[in-house]
C-alpha cells in the first residue's frame, strides 16, 4: 500500500502543522512588536538625555524664573538655578543614599527664600553614622546664603512596589515625597511650599559635610541592545517558520511522488 500525503514519513498531521505555523507567526509578530517598542523607547531616551545635557550645560536662572517655568510646563528637572535665603536646619530630612561606594544619607533641608517661599534643598551626602547634625555642627551654616544647584521634579509616587514606605516619624525617606517631607514644619501662614526640589551643586559644607553635587545624571540606555535582541529572535523564529513550511511541502511532494 502506497503512503498518502497525510501520513507521509516526517510530515506533521494537518492539525499540528497549522497549530505550529500559527504559533510561529504569532511569536514573530510579538517579537517584532517588542523590538519596535524598544526602538521607540530608544528615541525617547535619546531625547531625554539630550534635553538633560542641554539643561545642565545652561547658565543658572533665578528662582522666580524657575517657579514661572514650572507653572507653565510642570517640568524643571535638571534646570540650573540660583536662590538666596536661609536654611531651617531643625527641619532636616534624610534620604537613604550612597556616594562613591559609601552608604549614607542625602540631607534635605527646608530653605526659606528671600521671597518667603519654602524650598527643600538636597544639601548633599553624609555618611551613615553622621545623620545626627551634632556630628557635623560646622556644616549647619546660619544666616543668609546663596545656593546654586539643579532643580528636580518631585515624583508623584514611589518608583516601584519594592521601594519601602517612608518612615516620617524618624524623618527617614526612601522616595522623595515632598508633602510628607514638609509635614510637621513650623512655617508662617503665608509661606508657600515650592513644588520641586533643588540639589545643591558640587562643594563641601564647612567641616566637610554634607558634600554636594551628588545628583545622578547618567541615564542607562540599553534600548538598542534590547531592540537588536528582540528583532534577532524574530528573525530566527521567522527562519524556523520558513523551514517548517519547506519541510512540510517537501514531505508532501515526496509522498505524492511515491504514491504515483
Amino acid at each position: 500500500m502506497s503512503p498518502t500525503a497525510k501520513d507521509a514519513p516526517g510530515r506533521m498531521s494537518r492539525g499540528r502543522f497549522w497549530l505550529a505555523l500559527a504559533g510561529c507567526l504569532v511569536g514573530v509578530a510579538i517579537l517584532v512588536v517588542l523590538g519596535t517598542w524598544q526602538v521607540e523607547r530608544l528615541h525617547w531616551k535619546e531625547g531625554l538625555v539630550s534635553r538633560i545635557e542641554q539643561r545642565t550645560d545652561a547658565d543658572p536662572i533665578d528662582l522666580d524664573t524657575l517657579v514661572a517655568r514650572f507653572a507653565e510646563t510642570g517640568d524643571v528637572d535638571y534646570t540650573p538655578v540660583t536662590a538666596e535665603g536661609r536654611f531651617l536646619h531643625d527641619g532636616e530630612r534624610y534620604f537613604l543614599s550612597t556616594f562613591e561606594g559609601q552608604a549614607g544619607w542625602n540631607v534635605y533641608t527646608p530653605f526659606v527664600t528671600a521671597g518667603g517661599d519654602v524650598l527643600f534643598v538636597n544639601r548633599g551626602f553624609v555618611p551613615y553614622e553622621m545623620r545626627d547634625p551634632a556630628t557635623r555642627a560646622k556644616g549647619q551654616v546660619e544666616g543668609r546664603v546663596t545656593i546654586t544647584g539643579l532643580a528636580r521634579n518631585a515624583p508623584p509616587r514611589k518608583s516601584g512596589y519594592f521601594v519601602p514606605d517612608n518612615d516620617t516619624a524618624k524623618k527617614i525617606f526612601y522616595w522623595r515625597d515632598l508633602d510628607a517631607m514638609a509635614a510637621g514644619l513650623t512655617l508662617t501662614s503665608d509661606a508657600r511650599l515650592l513644588p520641586f526640589f533643588v540639589d545643591a551643586g558640587p562643594g563641601r559644607a564647612p567641616g566637610g559635610w554634607p558634600v554636594g553635587g551628588t545628583t545622578v545624571i547618567e541615564i542607562a540606555n540599553s534600548h538598542l541592545q534590547y531592540a537588536i535582541t528582540w528583532y534577532g529572535l524574530a528573525l530566527v523564529l521567522a527562519i524556523m517558520t520558513v523551514l517548517l513550511v519547506v519541510r512540510d511541502r517537501r514531505a508532501a511532494r515526496a509522498a505524492t511522488g511515491a504514491s504515483g
